[in-house]
């Protein structure tokens, strides 16, 4: 009988613990990702400019760039410089936007990426999707995933604890996510990975029911692990399907219509899930993602990041259009402006304020 197997495209080194950082020299060049040390670490000038002072003396062959901020002509500047050296890999030291910026710069180049966030705002430390602004507005564009991710918990203590609340938000909205595709799977037949699905739901539902909080270093090893593995059902499936639904098309809708006032990606995913949930008819399910996330101090109504309820109201009406050929429960329900009024008027009532 055959054994028929496939391949999961996954960062050979998983390093997630207090003090990593300090042994990353060591595990670049045990896993062999760099043995020689020629490394090109982009960083930024806030949190990635003080660890190189405390990491630099054991990373004597590293060339350091520090990038200005998470923008397509950032990464294009970032892969022209790189391309000049001869490096074994490049090193993203930094939050979402300096990890995107070398992302994308690594693969222009053809080096292997190395993840080491500095916050755990999101699932994108580990996803094959680097996320750019650019003359219209903000990409997405595809990247090979990260040879290595590292993630000091000592580090992320130290990150401001919003960050840390965007992640739990970014992570429990799996659930909603893949609610929505088990929809399309059934309405309109699409093929869903139930190894991606898998992956997705249970790095969700591990955040979703953890006892602890943000101040726990058993919280946050769970809460980097679901985002890696958040990332990782992306490779696996392809796209992002099994990290966003309804969830992340309400904050896409946020972004593009408010684009000075929008919130964290993670708190207005969080928020998004919620009320998606609620939307599919899952209320006790929709009441339980509210009460969790605002035990940890995340926004469940619109208010609650300084909007108004007709504008909430208008961002869940517009945000089928962000993601085009996308089937969630949005675009199953098909609501018009009083049917979303009404239907956010009884969510409300439910989780209370």
């Amino acid at each position: 009988m055959p054994v028929l197997t496939r391949l999961i495209p996954s960062p050979l080194v998983v390093d997630i613990r207090p003090g990593a950082l300090d042994d990353l020299a060591c595990v670049l060049a045990d896993e062999r990702i760099s043995h020689s040390g020629r490394l090109a670490v982009a960083v930024s000038g806030g949190s990635g400019a003080k660890l190189r002072e405390r990491i630099s003396p054991s990373m004597p062959g590293a060339t350091w760039y520090e990038v200005g901020g998470g923008t397509l002509d950032d990464a294009v500047r970032l892969a022209s410089d790189i391309k000049a050296g001869h490096y074994d890999a490049v090193v993203g030291l930094g939050g979402g936007k300096i990890i995107d910026c070398a992302k994308f710069a690594a693969a222009r180049v053809g080096l292997p990426l190395v993840a080491v966030p500095t916050n755990l705002a999101h699932d994108g430390l580990c996803s094959p999707v680097a996320t750019l602004d650019n003359d219209a507005g903000r990409g997405s564009y595809g990247v090979p995933n990260p040879i290595a991710v590292v993630i000091d918990l000592d580090v992320i203590r130290e990150a401001p604890v919003r960050f840390v609340r965007a992640g739990i938000g970014d992570a429990v909205s799996n659930i909603s996510a893949i609610a929505d595709w088990e929809l399309a799977g059934r309405v309109k037949g699409e093929r869903i990975d139930g190894l991606a699905a898998a992956m997705a739901r249970q790095a969700g539902e591990a955040v979703l029911r953890h006892p602890g909080g943000i101040g726990d270093n058993d919280f946050l090893q769970v809460l980097a692990e679901a985002l890696v593995l958040s990332g990782i059902a992306m490779s696996v499936s392809g796209d992002s399907r099994p990290s966003s639904g309804a969830c992340h098309e309400i904050n896409h809708a946020f972004d593009l219509l408010y684009p000075k006032r929008a919130a964290a990606h993670g708190e207005q995913c969080g928020l998004g899930a919620a009320f998606a949930m609620w939307l599919r008819g899952a209320h006790d399910e929709s009441a339980y993602m509210a009460e969790v996330l605002r035990r940890h101090g995340l926004p469940v109504l619109p208010d609650e990041i300084g909007f108004t309820t007709d504008e909430f109201v208008k961002a869940v009406e517009f945000a089928p259009e962000t993601r085009p050929g996308r089937y969630t429960i949005l675009e199953h329900l098909d609501l018009n402006t009083e049917q979303i009024k009404d239907t956010y008027t009884d969510y409300v009532k439910a989780i209370g304020s």
